[in-house]
């Protein structure tokens, strides 16, 4: 991502100076392996290894931070905002987890930080929810804002190949990384979550709250029979306002095939969001990648600068509302989240094993949308499909544990939760 910034600041400099009525001046870059580069005029004298000195130096205005993690980056932001810059940040897991300590620190020092880069890539969400929606209250928001989970999923449905198969031409490819764990477990989903629900609710969790599921258990079967059903599979971030309590979940979700977000394919991002009084609206992009994620950070710099420029008085509010009105997120259980399911059993080829099933779900509180059940054959067990109606999750988990007892059911039973009415 940093040379990315670098090449914009040098390929753009003359349009940023129009913009700006000023120059940009890049005056230096902290790294611990950076060699000079004669093609992006990186020269020696432009870096160096001591971030910590540099962040701290009275030529600087703005400290763009992309090392990423939780330090030195943490200790680097506190300490640029403390001795009067500004900071820029694509650093989503930094923000995730302590947001609510450098936001507060932003704005005691009334110095801006920017964060567009955190979720979405080049797509500015951030600054959509932070003032272009501002005069609507937001009611659900649904992204899909991890672009290697994405790309798998879309190979793995129009390819029909095995999950570990689809990992490893992402890897191929590169659009999954060595160890994709972060990404392929939900928790990078989670991180941007954490800020779409700060920006649209102007409540603060953290990552331990947001239920998080990943895609490795979601097999090519799984996706034939959603698509019999009419829906699409999709990693979801949602996050819903419900009489106070926010809903905030990460996982695989099972989307009407004609949805916009179902369209979505590849290693593409795409956030829908639900106002009161707008509707929906959706926006769609590159999530990742070299130079999407730098027009993010330019971005905020250059509105940044101008502020700067301007001598604007209200930079601090990073969120787009005074830190003493941002909450503590009240986070609704898993257990009271209402959904239709999708479940998926491996049955004992015999008589009566649709009806146990059915009765167990039926003495639970839930009812039975539709059925898809396949042919007897050779095989000893045959998968049987369901589509829920709507059920508190508690009513499904319960259903659950008691079918597992069930000596004609085989595998552990598979679920997927529906979003019908996005």
């Amino acid at each position: 991502m940093g040379g990315g910034v670098v090449k914009l600041l040098r390929r753009n400099a003359g349009v940023y100076a129009r913009k700006l009525g000023r120059p940009l001046e890049l005056a230096a870059i902290a790294d611990r392996s950076l060699q000079p580069d004669r093609a992006l005029g990186i020269t020696a004298n432009l870096i160096t290894r001591d971030s910590a000195t540099l962040v701290g130096r009275p030529d600087i205005d703005i400290v763009v931070e992309l090392f990423g993690g939780h330090q030195p980056a943490r200790s680097l932001i506190l300490k640029a905002l403390a001795t009067g810059k500004d900071v820029v940040t694509g650093n989503k897991a930094l923000l995730a987890e302590y947001g609510g300590e450098i936001f507060q620190a932003a704005a005691r020092h009334a110095h801006a930080i920017g964060f567009e880069a955190s979720v979405g890539g080049g797509i500015p969400i951030i600054r959509t929810l932070r003032q272009a929606l501002a005069g609507d209250r937001q009611r659900a928001v649904y992204g899909i804002v991890n672009g290697t989970c994405n790309s798998i999923l879309t190979t793995m449905s129009e390819r029909a190949v095995e999950f570990k198969a689809a990992l490893a031409a992402a890897q191929k490819s590169g659009i999954a990384e060595p160890d994709p764990t972060l990404d392929i477990e939900g928790h990078d989903a989670a991180h941007k979550l954490c800020l779409l629900v700060t920006l649209a609710f102007g409540g603060l969790l953290t990552p331990r709250q947001v239920h998080t599921e990943g895609i490795t258990r979601i097999t090519p079967d799984d996706i034939t029979y959603a698509r019999q059903l009419g829906y699409s599979i999709k990693l979801l971030a949602i996050a819903k306002e419900d009489g106070g309590a926010i809903e905030a979940r990460v996982h695989p979700t099972m989307i009407a095939a004609d949805h916009l977000l179902a369209g979505v394919g590849g290693a593409f991002n795409a956030i829908y969001i639900h106002g009161e009084a707008l509707g929906s609206t959706m926006y769609w992009g590159l999530g990742a990648g070299q130079m999407p994620t730098a027009t993010a950070v330019m971005a905020d710099i250059l509105e940044i600068a101008r502020d700067r420029i301007a001598g604007a008085p209200a930079r601090s509010q990073a969120l787009g509302l005074p830190m003493e009105h941002v909450r503590r997120a009240h986070v609704k259980p898993m257990d009271d989240v209402v959904c239709e399911y999708y479940l998926r059993f491996m049955a004992r080829d015999r008589p009566g094993v649709l009806g146990a099933i059915a009765s167990i779900l039926g003495r639970n509180g839930i009812s039975i949308a539709s059925v898809i059940q396949k042919d007897r054959g050779a095989e000893k067990t045959v998968p049987v499909i369901m589509r829920t109606h709507e059920t508190p999750e508690r009513n499904l988990k319960r259903a659950l544990s008691y079918i597992r007892r069930l000596k004609m059911v085989g595998a552990n039973p598979a679920f997927i939760r529906i979003e019908e009415n996005l």
